[in-house]
């Protein structure tokens, strides 16, 4: 995709919706806020008709579904997804996860590392049906939709 796209095709906000939040962990509260900051910093985000953004995006849970509202120039729509594809990476997400808060306080580098390279692994194959899922919606870039499936799972986290 050529720079000019990038720079015409992004996200300028995301807001989650506070009603779809559960109480959260410090580390989880970390990670949804620094998904935000560099989802913000670099994105690619190209909803179907859409001329150029930048673009709002507002995510959260209605009825069990995945939620995107999009305003843009010209632009406004809401997506929503079901979540049920995504229920067993995000159940598996949630475990790695919990296992390399745990690992980051008591194990090795070598046991940490390897727990990371696992999670990042679980990361990118969410982050891939994510943007299938999202065809004839919204394109996006690998990074973009790693970022945005971190913040699916903060709409799922229970404290």
């Amino acid at each position: 995709m050529a720079d000019e796209d990038r720079t015409k095709h992004h996200l300028q906000t995301v807001e989650i919706d506070e009603e779809s939040l559960a109480a959260v962990s410090r580390d989880q509260e970390q990670e949804r806020q620094i998904a935000i900051f560099d989802l913000l910093e670099e994105n690619y985000f190209h909803p179907e008709g859409a001329d150029g953004g930048p673009y709002d995006l507002k995510m959260g849970l209605v009825e069990n579904r995945l939620v995107l509202d999009v305003r843009g120039p010209n632009y406004e729509r809401r997506h929503i997804l079901s979540l049920s594809p995504f229920r067993p990476l995000i159940k598996d997400y949630f475990l790695i996860c919990e296992s390399y808060y745990q690992a980051i306080r008591n194990s090795t580098p070598s046991q940490i590392e390897a727990l990371d390279m696992g999670r990042r692994g679980l990361h990118n194959e969410a982050s891939t049906l994510l943007r299938t899922r999202l065809t004839g919606k919204i394109e996006t870039d690998l990074d973009t939709a790693r970022r945005l499936f971190t913040l699916m799972c903060a709409l799922h986290w229970r404290g």
